[in-house]
């Protein structure tokens, strides 16, 4: 492997990451320039612009656990303010992806995306800074995520005070939203209005199918998918054995049929490396009896909603977008 000033790379995944002999990680995008902008922050903006505000608030001094928060312009809305009070909108909790090891809320491929959706459900979002491996390994990210539904039951409950969240959502309706394997995180047995679960991170110990027969993207290679869940999991060895996180059909796994769960909608990619494993989970969950709602996008591959380049250049791209959204606004309305 190479050295950088004296460090020597011990893993690398291509244009995403480096890990080094010391314990330390490398983030910077070393990928094609052209797609750098895909990664670069988004800074928070109170004020509206194109229909949405945003800002970031720590919600736990002790770990610096911090979330964003995205506000859509309606009718009725304003940035909130000490006494505003507006209609209740629904309230997202999201989860981002990024193999357990990279990825932030504030990255554009997220901030474009979202904006998106809060407008059009329209919805308050909440997105967490998930804690990253390998130097916070599972289960830090779930850990995190369930410190940050709690913070939300603490704000419900007037334990704690967040205006943008008192004036605006709705905490009698609630969702789970997770990208790849944020959707991995999104399988949790919580009392929730339904989670959905964007092209979730399964994953089984033996692949097969669509992880060798599907074309990889800059987006998602059978090697970024082999070293980010090897670098996730406490000991190497256990994806091996199909961690209860990265496998929740598997047989470490609580059983399915013995979690409470809400309404699931599993949104899966025609096109994708994971698809079998995702449509392995899906029916997993109505062999147990569980509501699961799956849409299917056609042509498709991996989080492609999140590619803003195609779906500005690729009509057929554009048009798979819309029908994602309008299937999870359907799911929010029904639920």
């Amino acid at each position: 492997m190479a050295s950088v000033t004296g460090k020597k790379i011990v893993e690398e995944v291509s244009g995403w990451l480096r890990v080094y002999d010391d314990g330390s990680v490398n983030r910077s995008w070393t990928g094609p320039p052209e797609l750098e902008f895909f990664v670069r922050p988004v800074p928070p903006h109170r004020e509206f612009i194109d229909g949405i505000a945003t800002n970031d608030v720590v919600i736990d001094p002790n770990t610096n656990l911090t979330v964003r928060i995205y506000i859509p312009q309606t009718e009725h809305s304003t940035v909130p303010h000490k006494n505003n009070t507006t209609p209740k909108l629904p309230l997202f909790l999201h989860f981002h992806g990024g193999g357990f090891c990279f990825s932030q809320p504030d990255w554009f491929l997220y901030y474009h995306f979202y904006s998106n959706l809060a407008r059009k459900t329209p919805c308050v979002l909440v997105s967490v800074y998930l804690p990253l491996a390998p130097e916070h390994k599972l289960p830090a990210a779930c850990d995190a995520a369930s410190a940050a539904f709690t913070w939300l039951g603490a704000i419900a409950r007037s334990e704690a005070h967040e205006s943008w969240l008192v004036n605006l959502a709705d905490f009698n309706h609630v969702f789970l939203i997770g990208d790849s394997t944020g959707g991995n995180v999104v399988h949790e047995p919580v009392r929730l209005s339904g989670a959905i679960a964007l092209h979730p991170g399964f994953l089984r110990a033996e692949l097969r199918g669509s992880f060798y027969e599907k074309t990889e993207t800059p987006f998602l290679t059978r090697d970024m998918i082999n070293k980010f869940m090897d670098l996730a999991v406490p000991v190497a060895s256990e994806r091996s054995k199909d961690h209860p996180v990265i496998s929740p059909m598997g047989p470490r796994a609580p059983p399915l049929a013995a979690l409470s769960l809400p309404p699931v909608m599993v949104a899966v990619a025609e096109e994708d490396l994971l698809f079998d494993t995702e449509m392995e989970y899906c029916e997993a969950m109505k062999g147990a009896g569980k509501e699961v709602e799956v849409v299917v996008s056609h042509g498709v591959g991996h989080c492609f909603y999140l590619n803003k380049i195609a779906i500005e250049s690729d009509p057929k791209t554009a048009l798979e977008v819309d029908k994602l959204i309008q299937a999870i606004v359907d799911f929010v309305s029904k639920h």
